[in-house]
């Protein structure tokens, strides 16, 4: 056994019993490496632990025995060799300001968490590096992957990208097994604006579909809501690459086309008439959407990019514009190349 599998053997602690959270701890624990899932809840949290399964997120879908869990961030993360923070965006500063003083020695914190820092528009790894302070190792975890088809072992691929070559190759071993690949890379800007923005896009296409408006258009939306984190990625210095591969593009079109997608599934109720808090009601989880679309405005606006699909949803998410002023908008803008100017030069 070489040393990078030994390490990538240490145990590990899984912040976050959502969806998410639970399907990737369930694949870590199948995989054979020692995993503990912490959560608030204590009624589903002993769920997970005597019953091996998470009722409210994941009904019906068994869970592996070795998996266990606890209510104890402390107990969670002692003797861990890393951490996979798996919390919404609006609560990953506070659950990274609880783990600092709980953090074992020489262990790293990776996150799959998708989104900004709420009211400042911060990237995930800037706030992380800023709480946890230099000397820990940081990775990101993204790319086109639904909870549930992970905790049923479906195929799946994502992307862990990090600075430090070594702890993303261990979070990358722990995850890759028979029916999930993880690749590699060290672009954590444009890997985590895929994962951001994808969500606001994704409202966009739901739209769409709510109201009907056929095959065409969701096509069209997916295609130049590309173009847009394109834009924008070149704004902020992240790769092409990266757009094009499973944090961008990937993501994008699953978020966009799979009706498993919370934020798709607002769009589609925007699109039908519903209103967002009650559609917000129904689907009952975080969207991350709300949130996110604010931040990706702050952040075109911080750089002077024009960003007409991501404004529309915002507008709309505001209660600024209905869906159908936000489409009239989009079909009245001025005919012009596809590409008026190269993206990356």
């Amino acid at each position: 056994m070489t040393a990078a599998t030994d390490a990538s053997r240490a145990p590990l602690a899984v912040l976050g019993a959502g969806s998410w959270g639970t399907a990737l701890a369930a694949l870590t624990a199948r995989h054979g490496h020692p995993t503990t899932l912490w959560g608030r809840d204590a009624a589903m949290v002993a769920a997970i632990d005597r019953d091996h399964q998470n009722p409210r997120y994941l009904p019906g879908i068994e869970l592996p025995s070795a998996l266990r869990a606890t209510t104890g961030m402390g107990a969670a993360v002692a003797g861990c060799g890393w951490v996979l923070v798996v919390v919404p965006s609006h609560a990953f500063t506070q659950t990274l300001h609880a783990l600092k003083p709980l953090l074992p020695a020489g262990a790293g914190v990776a996150w799959a968490t998708k989104g900004f820092e709420p009211g400042c528009g911060r990237f995930l790894h800037e706030v992380a590096e800023d709480v946890l302070g230099p000397g820990v190792p940081l990775a990101v975890v993204t790319g086109p992957s639904f909870a549930k088809e992970v905790a049923l072992g479906l195929p799946t691929a994502v992307t862990v990208h990090g600075e430090d070559a070594a702890f993303t190759q261990q979070v990358a071993d722990a995850l890759h097994g028979p029916a999930f690949r993880a690749y590699t890379g060290d672009d954590m800007v444009g890997a985590e604006l895929g994962g951001a923005m994808k969500n606001v896009l994704a409202v966009a296409t739901g739209v769409s579909d709510g109201m009907e408006l056929g095959l065409n258009a969701r096509a069209g939306l997916i295609t130049r809501g590309l173009n847009e984190m394109l834009r924008l990625a070149a704004a902020i210095g992240a790769r092409p690459e990266t757009l094009m591969g499973l944090a961008g593009l990937g993501d994008l079109v699953l978020t966009c086309t799979g009706d498993l997608s919370r934020n798709r599934r607002l769009g589609l109720a925007l699109g039908r008439g519903q209103g967002l808090e009650e559609a917000v009601r129904e689907i009952g989880q975080v969207v991350e959407s709300v949130q996110t679309a604010d931040e990706v405005m702050r952040l075109a606006g911080r750089h002077g990019i024009d960003l007409p699909i991501s404004a529309g949803v915002q507008a709309v998410l505001h209660g600024d514009i209905t869906p159908v002023d936000g489409l009239r908008q989009l079909l009245a803008r001025e005919q012009k190349p596809e590409y008026p100017e190269a993206l990356f030069r």
